[in-house]
């Protein structure tokens, strides 16, 4: 596409340049060639995208007092963003189309138009599948599951009776979504545990993105539900009844345990463990390895809690330094 192109949809002002030079995708300054952009977001990354190869370069508003001859200069309040943005225009469809042979699909199931199913993937009775959604290779879709427009089901995700998934959701490989919580009730005379009923749902709104390998139970009698535009890294643990906020970030290896809720906005690190029917507030950032206990509430927006029990950076800090002194 062009420049132009690129520009009418994002915005942002041509400091220089050719409107109809040809843009073919975005590259680090260190690969970028002539018809690839790269982006520049501090002094160092501006003299090093401004000496590259890359014909396009995107930048923030008075980063150099002059460019080069010869290169396009896109200037943006936030080049990062821009940049982010411009990769998902120029990223290339994919070359599938229709349903693969060895693909598995229920004849009373709708599919919507321009719907991808992969080889050996499986789509369940009375599932629903909106436009441009692609299946990927192995993946299971269960009875009555309801996917959106334009999400893309990585292979080998399995994705129970029960969930619906909203638009341009993105569910990377050997996600499962919807299995039973962890729940049970034990018989204090036999020892014996019997599950408590996993009958719930699994909700997943708009522009939601599950890494590789994460699992998300469905409520236990209601439902489990991931609000609008909130982003799961790889082998993360949600369970059920939990409700996470809209554009949340959820680092690896996090858990979040039964019946608790995460705001909207908040930012929770690696290795983060939740108890159950704990609350963690809209801004919230949890640091890396920060251990809430059950029923705990963590209030405060953009304030930073770390340390097992999470506490106020300040106070951990402290006692950090209290406990080097000893």
């Amino acid at each position: 596409m062009t420049l132009q192109d690129l520009l009418d949809e994002l915005g942002g002002k041509l400091a220089q340049g050719d409107p109809g030079w040809i843009v073919d995708a975005v590259s680090s300054c260190d690969k970028a060639r002539a018809f690839d952009l790269a982006f520049a977001d501090s002094d160092a990354s501006v003299a090093a995208a401004l000496k590259s190869h890359a014909g396009l370069v995107v930048l923030k508003p008075g980063a150099a007092s002059e460019y080069p001859h010869g290169k396009c200069i896109i200037e943006a309040e936030n080049p990062k963003l821009w940049f982010s943005k411009a990769a998902k225009v120029l990223k290339k469809p994919s070359l599938s189309v229709g349903i693969a042979p060895g693909a598995v699909v229920a004849p009373d199931s709708k599919l919507d138009q321009a719907v991808v199913v992969g080889s050996c993937a499986v789509v369940g009775s009375h599932a629903r599948i909106g436009g441009g959604t692609h299946i990927g290779a192995g993946a299971v879709i269960g009875e009555g599951v309801i996917i959106g427009i334009e999400c893309h089901i990585y292979p080998r995700v399995v994705i129970y009776p029960g969930t619906t998934l909203g638009d341009r959701v993105v569910v990377h490989a050997g996600a499962v979504l919807g299995a039973d919580g962890f729940g049970y009730v034990r018989d204090a005379a036999s020892g014996a545990y019997t599950q408590f009923p996993q009958q719930g749902t699994l909700v997943i709104e708009n522009d939601v993105e599950i890494g590789a390998n994460s699992t998300i139970d469905r409520g236990a009698l209601e439902e489990t539900r991931i609000r609008k535009g909130t982003k799961i890294d790889n082998l993360v643990h949600i369970g059920h009844n939990c409700v996470i906020g809209k554009n949340v970030v959820i680092a690896a290896q996090t858990g979040i345990s039964g019946s608790s809720v995460v705001e909207d906005g908040a930012i929770l690190g690696g290795q983060v463990g939740i108890g159950d029917r704990a609350t963690v507030g809209a801004g919230v950032i949890l640091g890396g390895g920060a251990g809430v206990l059950s029923g705990k509430k963590m209030h405060g927006p953009g304030e930073v809690f770390w340390g097992r029990p999470a506490r106020p950076l300040k106070e951990y800090l402290r006692d950090l330094a209290n406990l080097k002194r000893r």
